[in-house]
């Protein structure tokens, strides 16, 4: 089952997630051949938080991911989003075209009410590195939507969703995570 995480960080908890790094990147090594994605989101230089798109078996071993990861245990972060997702491209960040680098990346979170009919994730896949529905633990009920994207701009990258769909859409800078020799 896949899960999409997004630790957001607590304010002025910069220094301690830097002093983390290292941990941090341990705890992801043994998760390597289950991630999808992942990557900071930050503005300008600060980091705001931590996405990481993860195929574990169910929704106890998501959590455990998300909750005994370093940063959180030291209290880097104000809060987690832990959610079903389903990798609609059927690739993980590593395949993109793209590659790592060139352009702006962004993590689009469409947030919505429960609804029986759910927003389409985004079709024009040629700049989507990863994207997908959030869902209920079981999967059967639709809560929105994650794309990770390059896009000229914020403006653009928010477009690859439908704004009258959602009850938010937030729009972060996001890159490729990993440790640098990745």
């Amino acid at each position: 089952m896949e899960f999409f995480c997004y630790h957001r960080d607590r304010p002025g908890s910069a220094s301690l997630r830097e002093e983390l790094v290292e941990e941090h990147w341990a705890y992801m090594d043994r998760y390597a051949a289950q991630l999808i994605a992942r990557g900071p989101t930050f503005i300008d230089e600060t980091p705001t938080g931590s996405v990481h798109i993860v195929d574990v078996p169910d929704p106890a071993a998501a959590r455990a991911f998300a909750f005994d990861e370093p940063g959180y245990q030291a209290g880097t972060y104000r809060d987690v989003l832990v959610r079903r997702w389903h990798n609609t491209l059927g690739r993980t960040m590593w395949d993109f075209h793209g590659g790592r680098e060139g352009g702006n990346r962004y993590l689009v979170l469409g947030l919505g009410a429960p609804q029986p009919d759910a927003p389409d994730v985004p079709q024009d896949t040629d700049e989507l590195i990863a994207a997908g529905p959030l869902l209920s633990d079981d999967g059967d009920t639709w809560l929105g939507t994650a794309v990770l994207v390059r896009a000229p701009d914020a403006d653009a990258a928010r477009s690859t969703l439908s704004a009258d769909r959602y009850a938010d859409v937030e729009v972060h800078n996001w890159q490729f995570g990993g440790r640098p020799t990745d």
